[in-house]
């Protein structure tokens, strides 16, 4: 037997739509490419989304085609992530930093049909244009008066293309399954890779940040979205965000810790998403400005992920600015909220030392996700906060395979193997030990690289820190300690193994330490080990 309740399919554009009619004069605020701040509001952006599901009839976009976009966090972004998807298309958000090589790659392979561009990505698309076979359109997102000089084929002006359209649009009724976004893993090991979220999926994801045990989205936050719109649809929050009518700050391009700062001033903003790269120019301006006290910015909440977070940020975030420190751990498979930090009603007890060392762990599964941990076997492990094995994930945010790509991606019992090692104690937070292919494996044991980056970390005159593994005769690999200082800040390899000696057991100290000035990521803003690794391939450690 059925229940009686009536059947509305979960579609993105119903997010929009509910915005405008129950939150209409709510602020959007963007800064633009072209520089000033560009003030709009629900009503407004749930307009000129419907220009733009009418743009994809006039762009001959039909149902499931792929649309890409090149662009920053700006309110034209956001028209294309509601307009986009509610019209039946497939928004294919593409991360701008990848190598050019990549871009053409997961352009050609997502076969999208049109490419909108912010103008800072003119001379790119200019070089690309040639070799993206499928690429029918360009259009530049700005107006008229800031058009790039390119010479690219069917290049188009956003703003006149929305002009020539009629606001006057019906969002369509379908199956909530259906493809609504599709975006591609940081290909840090081969091509990239394209995850392909649904309507559906999109929608469970955003009721799950509405709650207070994840990020609280609500209709009286002010949100500075620092995440990237093409870093897995900026961790969902502008879905979200819409769900609920709250206030949305946009930084465009601007993701230095000056325009970080002004715009949190200014704009009153209660909560903040980054990485943190970013977070860590925020603090480099603010320690070149003394005068100012973040306590009275009003920032009252600080999500990061993307990397893991040393204890000094934790603990500057919630000293220093008085904001509440929630970390969470996930991935583009995962849509990508798969766990998040908040700590249980037993740990107000609790010191706050204690506490922290509590934040610093990745946290727990929200409702929706299932994981477990097992053996190179595949024997499932307790979680017992002390046998560590490969994480799986399961839920109805999580992929069950890769666009365009037949490979079997699920075990067994579908359940999906992400690459990291990890810890579950008997209270479900996780601790990611490592990326299975970062673990150091020495003489049997394992020794976390995440771990040891951390600590080394939270030495004054560390800026960065990465650890790799090296080879060696005994112990078959050992630790390498690559490490970025602070400017003025002075450190000596002895003292600084002293330091990370205190802290870890003896057979984990590393067994050299090589000061650099800056250390490669990825375009997703995590530490590239993959070119570490092979730079530093022949190094030979004193104790070898």
């Amino acid at each position: 037997m059925l229940g009686l309740m009536q059947d509305r399919p979960l579609l993105i554009s119903s997010l929009i739509e509910h915005a405008a009619t129950y939150h209409p004069d709510r602020e959007i605020v963007s800064r633009t490419v072209e520089g000033p701040i560009h003030r709009s509001n629900y009503a407004e952006i749930h307009r000129r989304s419907k220009r733009v599901a009418n743009a994809m009839k006039a762009l001959d976009i039909g149902f499931s085609d792929r649309v890409g976009t090149l662009a920053w966090n700006t309110h034209r972004h956001l028209e294309l992530y509601f307009g986009v998807s509610g019209s039946g298309a497939v928004l294919h958000t593409v991360n701008p930093r990848l190598f050019p090589e990549q871009i053409e790659y997961i352009v050609n392979h997502a076969e999208d049909k049109v490419l909108f561009f912010d103008i800072t990505f003119a001379a790119l698309v200019e070089k690309l244009a040639p070799k993206l076979t499928t690429v029918r359109s360009f259009i530049a997102m700005t107006d008229r008066a800031h058009m790039p000089a390119i010479d690219v084929p069917n290049l188009r002006c956003y703003e006149d293309l929305l002009a020539e359209q009629s606001q006057d649009y019906a969002w369509p009724k379908f199956e909530e399954r259906t493809a609504s976004s599709l975006c591609y893993t940081s290909g840090t090991t081969g091509n990239p890779k394209g995850v392909l979220y649904s309507h559906r999926s999109t929608v469970l994801h955003s009721l799950m940040e509405c709650a207070l045990d994840t990020f609280g989205a609500c209709s009286s936050m002010c949100a500075l979205l620092a995440v990237p719109m093409f870093h897995a649809n900026a961790w969902g929050m502008p879905y979200a965000l819409s769900m609920v009518g709250a206030k949305v700050v946009m930084p465009g391009p601007h993701l230095d810790g000056k325009s970080m700062y002004e715009l949190m001033r200014d704009e009153g903003v209660t909560f903040s998403q980054a990485v943190p790269t970013v977070w860590l120019m925020l603090f480099q301006y603010l320690d070149e400005h003394p005068e100012i006290d973040m306590k009275t910015v009003g920032l009252h909440g600080v999500g990061v992920g993307g990397a893991a977070t040393p204890r000094v940020m934790i603990e500057r975030f919630e000293n220093s600015f008085g904001a509440d420190f929630v970390q969470g751990w996930g991935m583009t498979e995962t849509s990508p909220i798969g766990v998040i930090g908040r700590l249980l009603p037993k740990h107000a007890a609790l010191s706050k030392e204690e506490r922290i060392g509590i934040k610093m762990k990745a946290g727990r599964a929200v409702w929706g996700v299932g994981l477990k941990i097992v053996s190179d076997g595949g024997e499932e492990l307790p979680h017992d906060g002390v046998a560590y094995g490969h994480l799986h994930v399961r839920g109805p945010w999580v992929a069950s395979g890769y666009f365009r790509h037949d490979a079997q991606v699920l075990d067994e019992d579908g359940w999906f193997p992400t690459g990291d090692i990890a810890t579950i104690d008997s209270d479900g937070y996780l601790q990611l030990v490592d990326r299975a292919k970062d673990v150091i494996k020495s003489g049997g044991e394992w020794i976390s690289s995440i771990d040891l980056e951390n600590i080394a970390i939270g030495h004054p005159a560390i800026q960065e820190a990465a650890i790799i593994a090296a080879s060696h005769p005994k112990w078959q690999e050992r630790p390498l300690l690559l490490a970025v200082k602070r400017p003025g800040k002075q450190v000596t390899r002895e003292e600084l193994l002293s330091y990370v000696g205190e802290r870890v057991a003896k057979w984990w100290i590393p067994d050299d330490v090589v000061f650099v000035d800056a250390l490669p990521h990825t375009a997703t803003g995590k530490l590239l080990k993959t070119k570490l690794r092979e730079q530093f391939r022949d190094y030979r450690l004193p104790t070898a």
